[in-house]
Order: C-alpha cells, then structure tokens, then sequence
C-alpha cells in the first residue's frame, strides 16, 4: 500500500485514503471535523523531551532519527506500532499526518521509512512479528 505524507493543515482529499495523525498533541487551531482523521496515533509520536531536543537542535536530524527508533522499540509505542503495521488495508492509500512545519524532517518521515522497509522496524515491532501474532490468533481459534 502506498504511503504518503502531509501537514494536517493541508485540505483533506479523496486522494489521501486512510489519513493518520502521528503526532502526540491534536494541532492548533484545527477542528476534529476539519481535520479528517481516521486514526490518532499519539504514542508514535516521539517524546516531548525528544522533540523539544530536535527543535533546539534542528541540524541533528541523523541523531533525532536514531534517538526516534530507540523509543518506538518502547513499550508503549509497540501497540500503536502494531495498529500502524495492521491498518485496515480497505483504502488504496495511507497518509501519515504531522503539524510539523518542516516537511522533509520529522517523525512521520522516519515512520513512512519504516512502512516502506527503508529501515529496520524496533525489535518484535515488524511485518514479521505481526505475522507471527495472526499466526498465532488464528491457531487460538482454531482450538
């Protein structure tokens, strides 16, 4: 499934498909109904030690990019994670949603690099691990 990227103050379209917000806080000014969102996914958003770390140190992207990872391997990113993996796939398209104003650098691209396999997902995070947990679902119905 393709995966795109877009500020969620950008008009909404048919094109989008699925549209999911990764970020931790709903973005200012912007109604719910405005917005258009089928999914928030806050705990994929880094931690607001981290991005306030990035905004302080923008040029640092390769080490926000590496720090990113380290928290999506966490606990509680693991089921958002999941969600994002498993997606309902009834949409031709998936848009990942960010309020960032720099488009090329921020969380949402490193999470599209996943989607599209241009990185290593965090440990037991990946296609492979979502494979094996409906593997495993499907045995336990079976019994």
């Amino acid at each position: 499934m393709p995966v795109s990227l877009k500020r969620i103050y950008a008009p909404a379209s048919r094109s989008d498909g699925a549209r999911i917000l990764v970020d931790r806080l709903w973005p200012r000014g912007l109604s719910k109904q405005r917005a258009s969102v089928d999914r928030w996914l806050r705990d994929l958003a880094p931690s607001r030690e981290l991005r306030e770390w990035f905004h302080a140190h923008p040029g640092l992207w390769s080490d926000f990019r590496r720090q990113y990872l380290k928290e999506l391997a966490r606990p509680d990113a693991e089921q958002d994670l999941r969600t994002l993996y498993t997606f309902p796939h009834h949409k031709k398209r998936l848009t990942l949603l960010f309020a960032a104003k720099d488009e090329r650098h921020n969380n949402a691209v490193v999470l599209k690099e996943l989607l599209d396999g241009m990185r290593k997902p965090p440990t037991g995070t990946g296609p492979g691990a979502i494979r094996a947990i409906r593997k495993q679902d499907a045995a336990m119905r079976r019994r």
